[in-house]
C-alpha cells in the first residue's frame, strides 16, 4: 500500500512594500446561474428556510447545514469554485482519475459549477451532484444532472457504481465522516477513487503574526469550539487520510496548501489568492458564522454582528500573515476488494 502526505513546507515570503489595492481577477463562476432542475419537489423545500436573520437555510436532510442557501452564498460558492482552480494550479481535482470514466458523485454540489465543468472535461461520464439544497442551473450537459439528497443517509446506489466519487468544502455540513467514508468505499468500483477538499478553518501563521488577542484569532477559535458543539468539526480534514486508510483504501495521498487570507505575499499568485479569500471572508462573514455561532455558542445576531466589525479590520490588516490550511485526501479502492472489505 502506498500513502503519502505533501505539505508546503516553505513559508510564504511576505510583500513588504506599500499596501496596494487587491489584484484583479476574472471570475470564471459567472458562467453558472442560480436555478433549480428539480421540478418534482415543494415549494417549500424550493423556498427553504427563512427565519434566521433574513437568510434561507435548507430545510431538507435530517440535520442542520452551517451556511445559508441563498443568492449571496451561491455566488460566494461559485467564487471559491474559481479561486480553487487557481489553488490547485489550474486543476478541479488531484486524483488520477483514469480517463474515460463511465460515473461520478460529487457530494455537496452547492451550485453545480464543478459537476458541469468535469462534465464537460469527461464527456464519457454521467456526473451526478446531490446537495440538500436545490440550487443548480437548469442548463446542464446532457451528462450531468442533479439529485435532492442527503449523502448523510444511507444511499440508494448500487454498490460497486462509481469511478470517482468528490466532494469540496464540507465544512458545518458533515457529522460523520467515517461512515460517509465507509459509503464511498462500498459504492466506488474496484479501482475507483474518492477525493475530499476543505480548508479547517483554523488560522495558522508561520511567524507569529496572528495576535493571540486578536478578533482574527478569537474568530479561529470560536469556529472551532462552535464547530465541535454543533457537530461538525473544523478539523476533521486532519483525520481524513487515517480514516481513509483505516476502511481499506490505498495509494492514500494528502496534500495541505496554505491559502492566504488576505495579500500579504509577495508572489503574485499566492497575492491573487490572498485577494480572493480577503473577498471571500469579508462579504460573507455574517452566512459563514451566524447560524453556528447563535446555535452553538449561544451569542445574539447582534453579538456576531459587533465581533465581526474587529475581524473584518484584522482581515485587511496585511501586517498578519495568516492561512488556512486546505487539505485535499484522495484515495482508490483496491482492484481486488469486495464492497464488505
Amino acid at each position: 500500500m502506498a500513502d503519502s502526505t505533501q505539505l508546503e513546507a516553505n513559508a510564504i515570503q511576505v510583500d513588504d512594500t506599500q499596501q496596494t489595492p487587491a489584484p484583479e481577477f476574472e471570475d470564471e463562476a459567472n458562467a453558472s446561474e442560480a436555478g433549480s432542475s428539480l421540478t418534482s419537489i415543494t415549494s417549500s423545500i424550493l423556498r427553504g428556510k427563512v427565519d434566521e436573520g433574513g437568510r434561507t437555510y435548507a430545510v431538507y436532510g435530517k440535520e442542520e447545514y452551517g451556511f445559508p442557501m441563498d443568492e449571496p452564498e451561491l455566488d460566494r460558492i461559485d467564487m471559491c469554485h474559481a479561486k480553487y482552480f487557481a489553488l490547485l494550479n489550474k486543476k478541479r481535482f488531484l486524483a488520477p482519475v483514469p480517463p474515460n470514466p463511465q460515473k461520478i458523485l460529487d457530494l455537496g454540489c452547492g451550485t453545480g459549477i464543478w459537476c458541469i465543468d468535469v462534465a464537460d472535461l469527461f464527456p464519457s461520464a454521467e456526473v451526478v451532484g446531490i446537495d440538500i439544497a436545490p440550487t443548480q442551473p437548469t442548463w446542464v450537459p446532457a451528462n450531468c444532472r442533479f439529485e435532492l439528497d442527503d449523502m448523510e443517509q444511507p444511499w440508494t446506489w448500487n454498490k460497486d457504481t462509481f469511478d470517482f466519487i468528490f466532494s469540496r468544502d464540507l465544512i458545518a455540513a458533515v457529522r460523520d465522516f467515517p461512515k460517509l467514508i465507509d459509503q464511498c468505499y462500498t459504492h466506488l468500483k474496484p479501482g475507483g477513487y474518492v477525493e475530499f477538499q476543505c480548508i479547517t478553518g483554523i488560522l495558522y501563521s508561520d511567524d507569529d503574526t496572528v495576535p493571540k488577542d486578536s478578533a482574527f484569532q478569537k474568530f479561529s477559535d470560536s469556529i472551532r469550539l462552535a464547530g465541535e458543539l454543533f457537530g461538525t468539526k473544523v478539523d476533521d480534514p486532519l483525520q481524513w487520510k487515517g480514516w481513509f486508510e483505516d476502511r481499506g483504501f490505498e495509494d492514500v495521498n494528502e496534500h495541505v496548501i496554505k491559502l492566504p487570507v488576505n495579500t500579504w505575499p509577495k508572489d503574485k499568485r499566492l497575492k491573487l489568492l490572498g485577494a480572493w479569500e480577503m473577498e471571500n471572508l469579508l462579504s460573507s462573514l455574517e452566512g459563514m458564522v451566524m447560524r453556528v455561532f447563535q446555535k452553538a455558542l449561544g451569542w445574539t445576531a447582534e453579538e456576531v454582528l459587533v465581533f465581526l466589525v474587529d475581524v473584518r479590520k484584522d482581515i485587511k490588516n496585511r501586517n498578519i500573515h495568516g492561512y488556512w490550511p486546505f487539505y485535499v485526501v484522495s484515495a482508490r479502492k483496491p482492484l481486488s476488494s469486495g464492497t464488505a472489505g
